[in-house]
């Protein structure tokens, strides 16, 4: 049922109005923000969603003349210059300023909602070809990828190219220096450790780029025989930890800008060097993004000498927390499985394998943004549950 509006009255000299709802509760709007967000065609374009209203043309200082109650599911509004404004009840109620409307709605919008784990990860499986065929499928898909970081696809071609099929159905990948997707093997002068068969340590990807890949899909095409197991840990579980056991530590590793670098040839020649800090945080202190690659690390270190061998020891205490057996998930993937991961949350390495004179693991790899994913998650939840 949409909300029903009781009463509605101007507040604070016009500053304000107060709008109380049929459920008995209330909600107080600033009118420079409603003068903001007038929904008329002169000062919205609903084709794109977009406001119209040039900011120069809005009085900050604005009051209401009029406030009215033309019916029960809106709100009529004449400012100083005689416009008039209207406001469904249902958007109105939407963006209530109260502290729980504005959390329910940053929830929905973004789903910051997390399920931590650590060695005891009950791995979510879903066959491939569902996720590609049917939208439910593929809503859980998203939202479980959101919630827990990590989701394993299966059943999928043993060939490349799949990785081109899931592109475009969340939208399309994330081009980078390595191409649209990119063949994890062992490579004669391989230009990145992971085309090695040594151990790959924990560790992001790319975190020698200013706005490092949301989420990252690794193909199996063939696996070797011996060796070659996949490893995972929460790194936002892990910064939790590190948090509460040496606040000094996090704090380092949460301030202490390191350099990351990366020079090449592989789909075009490229030098990139950026700062970033190891654990990325938010206002709240609580870790939004993992920034950690030792092998892109770059040995030019921008801080002075004196505080170096305290982010090594902060880094120490953080990299033997991603090893514990506690928080590690080690699995193996099998030929048409398709990993799919956060990025900025899950660390993920590999066990050595041995090498040989044919390739005996192929995984095919490729990138999204974060934004490309949630916005393909965003319009699959209004198809499933029927929202307009």
């Amino acid at each position: 049922m949409s909300p029903g509006i009781q009463k509605v009255e101007a507040l604070d000299g016009g500053h304000f109005v107060r709008v109380e709802w049929e459920d008995g509760g209330e909600s107080r709007y600033p009118c420079v923000w409603l003068r903001d967000n007038c929904q008329c065609p002169l000062c919205f374009l609903p084709s794109a969603g977009a406001r119209r209203l040039p900011f120069e043309d809005l009085d900050v200082n604005i009051v209401v003349k009029e406030v009215a109650l033309p019916d029960r599911k809106k709100i009529s509004i004449t400012w100083p210059d005689e416009h008039a404004s209207e406001y469904e009840a249902e958007w109105l109620k939407k963006r209530c300023f109260s502290e729980e409307a504005r959390a329910e709605m940053q929830a929905d919008l973004f789903l910051p909602e997390r399920q931590y784990w650590g060695s005891d990860l009950q791995l979510p499986k879903i066959p491939f070809e569902e996720i590609m065929d049917n939208d439910e499928s593929a809503y859980k898909w998203l939202c479980t990828l959101k919630k827990v970081g990590i989701v394993l696809l299966t059943g999928a071609a043993t060939r490349q190219g799949e990785l081109i099929k899931l592109g475009h159905r969340i939208g399309f990948l994330r081009l980078t220096f390595y191409g649209p997707t990119w063949q994890v093997q062992d490579k004669a002068d391989a230009n990145n450790v992971a085309y090695t068969t040594g151990k790959l340590c924990f560790h992001t990807d790319y975190p020698v780029l200013h706005h490092p890949p949301g989420v990252q899909f690794l193909h199996c095409i063939k696996q070797t025989a011996a060796g070659g197991e996949s490893e995972v840990v929460d790194g936002f579980h892990v910064c939790n930890k590190l948090k509460k056991q040496n606040p000094e530590a996090y704090h380092i590793l949460s301030s202490t800008a390191v350099d990351y670098t990366d020079v090449g040839v592989d789909y075009c020649d490229f030098a990139v060097h950026c700062k970033q800090r190891i654990i990325d945080i938010d206002s709240t202190g609580q870790a939004v993004r993992i920034n950690y690659n030792n092998a892109t690390r770059d040995a030019v270190f921008d801080i002075p000498a004196e505080k170096v061998r305290p982010f090594y020891a902060a880094l120490k205490e953080f990299n033997d927390l991603l090893n514990s057996a506690e928080h590690k998930f080690t699995y193996k993937l099998k030929p048409g499985d398709i990993v799919t991961f956060d990025n900025w949350r899950v660390l993920h390495g590999r066990q050595s394998y041995p090498s040989g004179s044919e390739v005996t693991r192929h995984l095919e790899g490729a990138y999204a943004d974060w934004d490309v994913v949630l916005s393909r998650l965003r319009l699959l939840r209004r198809r499933v549950l029927n929202r307009d």
